[in-house]
């Protein structure tokens, strides 16, 4: 965490026992206990000394290790990849212990961890070193060989276990029990365990396949450049340029929340990390402003989620549906604008109708961060602006454009003495790029197993059957059956996981019934992130809710509807795929008028959903209000103009009524406006603090 970072948060705990008029901060403590109960990275062991100086020297070798491979590397893929394999799960077994513990030893790792560190790593660093001939030996293994397969598979379960979490293995186990006891047509159990292991450990059909593929060769590197990125201080940037923006406007704080939680999530590609570390500045001041707990923790985190959806780095699953759909990286990024900005614009209604409603102000004007002194750090945004300039002109590939990017953050850094990136803060990104890379490689090399052995037992084939007949050919009960799956297997499932799992499992389902590859993997993508926030396991709005102090189930549920839009917009593109500009007649104009009727049935949805659009909705309005928004849905001149003109007349009578009713009082136990001035005129010093840490403030 950021020393900035740092000095604008206020120990939460000091912040129970006072006052509803001062201002609660998040601590640095709070904010890592939040996060070590919600995100299994968080759980490490604790390593001080030299010890600690020897782990940073493995994990920033790693990453350098590699940045080199992708680049310069020309010896076999399975060379590569065993490599890759062999020291994720070394630097799992080093980083992540086997439970978790209030208070950890220091420098402590048991006997039993090392023996299986070394066996784990031991097994992939013996296929590096015998590739060509067990490649050459065809499907003659030798029992010594099954053994050393087991052993792999087992290490990389359990690394798994440590730092992604159960829910991901229970999928994993479900399958395998699968394929050894109904799947796989060998009479002998031994048999079949040797047909599992073989497929899944020594070819590219189990661990070593797409997944683990596109992470060791493109995903890693732009890990490793998002924590460069971190520590220019674009964080911060992006903050202070969502207060600039919204501010100042009713219920600003959300909508800095928005905001900036959407630019913020892009790089982090973690949920629930951006939840926390954003969340632990703008939640507390969205409860000040006027806002419920709930409804704040909720904003946040069905914000930081939707960063995962945002171009041009979209987390790393972005980079898996490249190599799924067979197009380049920049022609999925280019589709992704429209849906994700359709997302957000539901976001963002929600919360301005919600600050309407209860009659909350802005953050003072005075408060706010210059513009012009903004403008003084635009250099920040060079490095991703270069970068998808470099790959949409295909100026150079992924992994060069990336590392080129890294260098640029570096250059970019030192134009700013306050995040300048020393050699101490080089090496402190090299580690934090390296640690995350073992959770989304012990992921994707689950993913393969599990995709593996869908594909062996051809158990893939029989779902993709099964749906299709209870479908039959109505599309839309396809789409609601694999809507359903997505958010099932993605629950406590990270994005890349969940995504090759639905990118091997129901994506064909979608292509079966007539929908263009492209729709069908961006609609799985959609449900796959929207578990994050979904009960009953939603570890985003979870997240959200311990910093808001907040109930959690409740802030799920909140998180659910503000992200309305996350539940419509994949609908949209599979019934009309013009929306991600798909098809060779589509034209500028066509996607003109998919986007603003697709913006109008977000807002006539978003805006029933909520119950308050100048005054508050009658049900019989928010009825016609929600069906006017969900007609747009389907592409057509006819339910296009039924649903614009249903949402048009709802808006006609509110705005009618509401100019004869005048300025409606708040429900009983909402913050007026007198009451939201007061709390931020006694608060004021505490938010001037944390205007001023956020850069770019102006007495």
């Amino acid at each position: 965490m950021s020393k900035d970072k740092k000095t604008l948060q206020v120990n939460e705990l000091a912040a129970e026992n006072t006052s509803n008029a001062d201002l609660e901060v998040v601590s640095e403590a709070a904010v890592d206990a939040v996060m070590k109960k919600y995100d299994r990275e968080s759980n490490t062991r604790v390593w001080t000394g030299k010890p600690k100086m020897v782990v940073s020297l493995i994990l920033a070798a790693f990453s350098l290790w590699c940045i080199w491979v992708t680049l310069f590397s020309t010896f076999l893929e399975e060379i590569r990849l065993t490599s890759f394999m062999g020291l994720i799960i070394m630097m799992g077994f080093l980083i992540y212990p086997a439970k978790k513990s209030a208070k950890p030893r220091e420098n402590y790792m048991p006997w039993y961890d090392i023996i299986f560190m070394i066996l784990g790593t031991a097994s992939y660093f013996y296929f590096t070193f015998n590739a060509g001939n067990i490649i050459n030996q065809g499907t003659r293994f030798q029992w010594y060989q099954i053994v050393i397969g087991i052993v792999g598979v087992a290490a990389l379960i359990e690394v798994t276990r440590r730092c992604v979490g159960i829910p991901i293995l229970v999928v994993a186990g479900f399958f395998l029990i699968y394929a050894l006891t109904y799947g796989l047509t060998n009479p002998e159990f031994f048999g079949r365990v040797k047909y599992l292991i073989r497929n899944l450990f020594y070819t590219k059909e189990g661990i070593l396949s797409t997944p683990v593929n596109v992470c060791s060769k493109f995903i890693v590197v732009f890990i490793i450049f998002g924590a460069f990125l971190e520590r220019t201080g674009i964080s911060n940037f992006f903050i202070s340029l969502a207060n600039c923006v919204a501010g100042r406007f009713a219920g600003g704080p959300a909508k800095v929340a928005v905001i900036s939680s959407a630019l913020c999530g892009m790089v982090s590609g973690s949920s629930v990390g951006n939840t926390v570390t954003t969340g632990s500045v703008t939640i507390p001041m969205m409860k000040k402003t006027g806002y419920k707990p709930e409804f704040a923790g909720a904003v946040e985190a069905a914000s930081s989620t939707g960063g995962q959806i945002m171009p041009p780095i979209m987390g790393a699953a972005a980079f898996l549906m490249a190599d799924f759909v067979g197009v380049p990286y920049s022609s999925i990024i280019g589709r992704a604008v429209l849906p994700a900005v359709l997302y957000f614009l539901g976001i963002f209604i929600s919360v301005h109708l919600e600050a309407k409603k209860l009659k909350l102000t802005g953050i003072p004007k005075s408060e706010l961060p210059k513009f012009t002194h903004l403008l003084k750090k635009i250099y920040l945004l060079l490095p991703l602006v270069m970068l998808v300039v470099w790959v949409s002109t295909n100026m150079m590939t992924m992994q060069r454009a990336a590392s080129f990017a890294i260098v640029l953050s570096i250059i970019v850094s030192l134009f700013d003495k306050d995040n300048r990136i020393t050699p101490k803060k080089f090496l402190d990104a090299l580690v934090a790029g390296g640690k995350s890379t073992i959770t989304v490689g012990a992921a994707c090399g689950v993913a393969g197993i599990i995709a593996g052995s869908i594909t062996m037992t051809g158990l893939a084939n029989d779902l993709i059957n099964g749906i299709v007949a209870v479908a039959g050919d109505r599309l839309i009960i396809a789409l609601v059956l694999t809507m359903l799956c997505c958010i099932v297997l993605g629950m406590g499932v990270p994005t890349t996981a969940n995504y090759c799992i639905m990118a091997a499992t129901t994506a064909p389902i979608l292509i079966r019934m007539g929908v263009p590859i492209m729709a069908a993997h961006f609609f799985v993508f959609y449900f796959g992130i929207v578990a994050d926030i979904t009960p009953p396991v939603a570890l985003a709005a979870y997240a959200g809710s311990a910093i808001a102090k907040s109930n959690p189930m409740k802030t799920a549920f909140q998180a659910s509807k503000l992200a309305i839009a996350v539940f419509i917009v994949p609908y949209m593109f599979a019934y009309s795929p013009s929306m991600l500009m798909i098809g060779d007649e589509v034209t500028w104009l066509m996607v003109a008028q998919i986007a603003v009727t697709a913006a109008v049935g977000i807002f006539g949805v978003t805006a029933a959903i909520e119950g308050y659009l100048f005054k508050h909705m009658e049900v019989y309005i928010r009825i016609i209000m929600a069906v006017g928004g969900l007609m747009l849905i389907h592409p057509g001149r006819t339910t296009d103009l039924i649903g614009i003109s249903l949402v048009v007349v709802c808006v006609v009578i509110q705005y009618i009524l509401g100019k004869k009713q005048g300025d409606e009082l708040p429900a009983e136990g909402n913050t007026t406006n007198e009451d939201a001035t007061n709390a931020n005129a006694t608060n004021k010093n505490v938010n001037k603090q944390i205007l001023e840490n956020t850069e770019g403030y102006e007495d």
